[in-house]
């Protein structure tokens, strides 16, 4: 797995924190699905534009594919804010460092799954968490248009690796101040006005 060195300096901006019945939530479904042993691989859906489209019409094809595409950037973006802004006062580290084009992955797979809402990605509220030994710690929330009344709720949950620290930097870091983020990560769907389960997903 080759990683890359990444948020180096961040802004140190606090996040706002999240709801204690939320973390307990996640939690709660993380430990269930921790003690059964299994692990799944999502079957990722189809972008927006591969559904019901015909050759006869390849301008709104066109026109879907560039929306997707802003959106997968959109969230990119917005990930590594979350994550940036977060080093300083959550994650305590100076060095965060996460595989190559993580959160490129990241965020095309919350874009998918947001794909069959009403109000697609705008209809999302996104929670963003680093799991550690210490637990679930929430490093920032994503509105993609505050306009419109969240329907469902996306977590996203990076996992950071039991080897903190990174042996190449440890001659100019504090091996403590270094932060090194796995390749497998957790999105947890929950609709917001439903009794349905939340549903888990694992990414590898």
């Amino acid at each position: 797995m080759v990683y890359t060195t990444a948020l180096l300096f961040g802004h140190g901006v606090s996040v706002m924190s999240e709801d204690e019945s939320v973390m307990e939530m996640i939690g709660k479904y993380f430990s269930e699905l921790t003690s059964t042993g299994r692990k799944r691989r999502t079957v990722r859906r189809g972008s927006v534009e591969s559904c019901d489209e015909t050759d006869n019409n390849p301008p709104v094809a066109h026109f879907d594919a560039d929306v997707d595409a802003q959106e997968k950037r959109y969230m990119t973006q917005q990930i590594e804010r979350c994550l940036t802004e977060a080093k300083a006062s959550t994650l305590h580290c100076q060095v965060l460092l996460l595989p190559c084009h993580m959160t490129t992955r990241v965020g095309q797979d919350v874009v998918h799954s947001s794909a069959d809402e009403p109000c697609g990605l705008r209809g999302a509220s996104i929670k963003v968490y680093v799991e550690d030994k210490e637990g679930l710690r929430s490093v920032g929330s994503i509105y993609p248009d505050p306009s419109v009344t969240p329907t469902f709720e996306l977590s996203v949950v990076f996992k950071a690796d039991k080897n903190d620290g990174w042996p190449s930097l440890k001659h100019i870091f504090d091996t403590n101040k270094v932060l090194k983020l796995r390749p497998e990560y957790r999105l947890v769907k929950r609709k917001l006005y439903s009794s349905a389960s939340p549903v888990i997903h694992e990414f590898n």
